[in-house]
């Protein structure tokens, strides 16, 4: 609008466009996206009141896809889904910001993934994921569940919806109840394996960005080895901070779960 009424000024007679097709609503959300990137950045202000119009016109849509597309935190977003709509208009289903719908119940997606492996115990994971709508590390936890004869939806995911950006609620830490001891050396000795047959791999190994990645993993193994000591001894005033930083962490490492995971599916 602004370009247009700028060129007009400038004796233009034609101008370059890109058209867009879609709804009034989505070409609000593309507009917006397109502002945070260039040109004169949005004020706090314009943003905040950007992020009023996309949750009531558009809410299906994540808490995480929102904040990515305004510039803003997913804790913000979700703060203002909450003033504006409390729980009156609560989804079963919010769009994420890869596009994909994800249930906002993590318990209902647990479900679903046992009914399709119980339908097709053979079937490979990424196909029980893609049909249950959940991730394939979810849907791998639910067979090894379903395996030991226990109930495929996790205690902690038990009457728990997802959390506001539309995500699952993290994997439980050590000292977590809902896991005992047993369960979580069993997971660290498969993430230990894991991340040695990958170190042994030459495709990783010989490359710089495979050394690079590998250096990430192994940063991350030996974190969870000692998040308890670490977290008992941050300082009460920076506790706020970390944690935001955290959430950006997991939030990156998740964004890469799910582009892996959708290669690894085009390959299938």
């Amino acid at each position: 609008m602004h370009r247009l009424r700028a060129a007009k000024e400038k004796g233009w007679h034609s101008i370059r466009a890109e058209f867009f097709d879609g709804t009034a609503e989505a070409a609000f959300v593309e507009a917006v996206r397109a502002n945070i990137r260039h040109g004169l950045p949005l004020s706090l202000d314009d943003r905040r009141s950007a992020a009023e119009r996309i949750v009531t016109t558009r809410q299906d849509m994540s808490d995480r896809a929102i904040a990515e597309c305004t510039g803003l935190s997913t804790k913000t977003v979700g703060g203002i889904r909450r003033r504006l709509n409390g729980d009156s208009s609560r989804q079963e289903v919010r769009l994420g910001r890869d596009g994909r719908r994800r249930p906002l119940s993590a318990a209902e997606g647990r479900r679903r993934a046992a009914e399709a492996l119980t339908a097709r115990p053979h079937a490979p994971l990424r196909q029980i994921a893609k049909a249950a709508g959940v991730s394939v590390g979810t849907a791998h936890d639910v067979r090894e569940r379903m395996r030991r004869g226990e109930d495929p939806v996790a205690p902690r995911d038990r009457g728990k919806p997802r959390r506001p950006g539309g995500h699952q609620e993290p994997e439980a830490v050590p000292g977590d109840p809902a896991v005992t001891a047993g369960e979580q050396e069993r997971k660290s000795r498969n993430m230990r394996a894991r991340l040695q047959s990958l170190r042994r791999d030459p495709s990783l190994r010989f490359s710089e960005s495979g050394r690079e990645l590998l250096r990430w993993l192994f940063l991350q193994y030996q974190a969870k080895a000692k998040y308890p000591h670490v977290v008992e001894n941050i300082p009460p005033h920076l506790a706020a901070t970390v944690a935001e930083l955290a959430i950006q962490c997991a939030e990156m490492w998740r964004s890469l779960a799910e582009e892996l995971e959708d290669r690894a599916g085009r390959a299938d």
